[in-house]
């Protein structure tokens, strides 16, 4: 009994020693974190998605205090986090417009014909690795559900005919899925863009034509018809310029393969009042022959032609041509 007590004592005695050595080492040798880090890391998301461009949240809240990078990097955390960390660090903050992921491709299971039968894991980078995947044109979705599963916000999902669709009100424009994507179908957009070309096809038209219904095939119609030149062709695909474009809708409805998207379900249309002098400006600049009525007299829009691109609006002089619809009602200001 005397030598099990004396053990016990011993090793008791041993182990407070050791830990008070411990403690003694962590108090000297202990690295401190800056305060400003420990706040910037209670308001950060901590989904260390990398959108910010750096390993995880924790990098990216170090790197903001030490080395002042941008205040906006993260997507996920949205404007109200950009003015947390602003306010923190004493700066200006520095806000940007949200961006959500779009996918650029149209040709799913229905539109697009297939080469071959693949049989294989089921993941886009594997079946992009067989003769660069099964799908007849070599840069569509192949509909694997590779950005369904790298989405930290369960904000993709795959329809019935075989293509993503983004749920707007869960993407943060974190930006995974678009760098995981073998293919390069995923983008990210300015949130409040309406309109953009749903094809990432590098193909000529006369070889889009034979194996997808929905690819753009470098017609030109949408660039020749945009009436502020926010399209241009770039390797045989139209591109929109964002910064130009009003998302007017008039390239979605000329499109005559249907691979520009429309994101708003339902226009609004114009009306024309009282005010009309029958000088024709509207009839000019409207490009769907939606109103009619001669020169001199009170002019009518025709409701089921109309799309609501605002065109008539923006030229109407005495001012009897407002806009109503899905998207509100707005009058030209006296």
């Amino acid at each position: 009994m005397k030598l099990f007590l004396i053990a016990v004592f011993s090793l008791g005695g041993i182990g407070f020693l050791l830990g008070l050595g411990l403690s003694v080492a962590y108090l000297k040798l202990a690295v401190k974190v800056d305060k400003k880090i420990k706040d910037i890391l209670e308001i950060l998301p901590g989904v260390n998605c990398g959108a910010c461009g750096f390993a995880g949240c924790e990098a990216y809240a170090e790197k903001l205090v030490k080395e002042e990078v941008e205040t906006n990097l993260c997507a996920p955390g949205g404007e109200e986090v950009v003015l947390q960390i602003a306010e923190i660090l004493g700066v200006e903050a520095e806000i940007t417009e949200q961006k959500i992921a779009a996918v650029k491709c149209r040709g799913g299971n229905k539109e697009c014909i297939d080469r071959f039968v693949y049989d294989g894991i089921y993941d886009c980078k594997a079946a992009d690795m067989v003769h660069r995947g099964h799908k007849g044109c070599v840069y569509s979705c192949l509909g694997y559900s590779t950005c369904v599963a790298v989405c930290p916000f369960n904000a993709i999902s795959m329809d019935n005919n075989g293509l993503p669709v983004i749920d707007e009100e869960k993407c943060t424009g974190c930006g995974k899925c678009v760098k995981e994507c073998p293919k390069g179908i995923l983008e990210l957009i300015p949130k409040s863009q309406k309109v953009y070309v749903a094809c990432s096809s590098l193909d000529k038209g006369k070889v889009v034509r034979k194996i997808c219904k929905v690819g753009c095939i470098g017609c030109k119609v949408c660039e020749k018809s945009c009436p502020v030149n926010a399209i241009c062709m770039e390797n045989d695909i139209a591109k929109i310029d964002y910064s130009k474009c009003t998302s007017c809708g008039i390239c979605v409805y000329r499109c005559p393969t249907s691979s520009i998207v429309d994101k708003i379900k339902a226009r609004p249309y114009a009306l024309i009042g009282t005010k009309c002098t029958g000088c024709e400006k509207c009839k000019e600049v409207c490009q769907f022959k939606a109103i009619e009525g001669a020169k001199g007299e009170k002019h009518k829009v025709i409701k089921e032609k109309c799309i609501g691109c605002g065109l008539c609006f923006e030229v109407c002089e005495p001012k009897a041509i407002t806009i109503a619809g899905a998207l509100g009602h707005r009058e030209k200001a006296a």
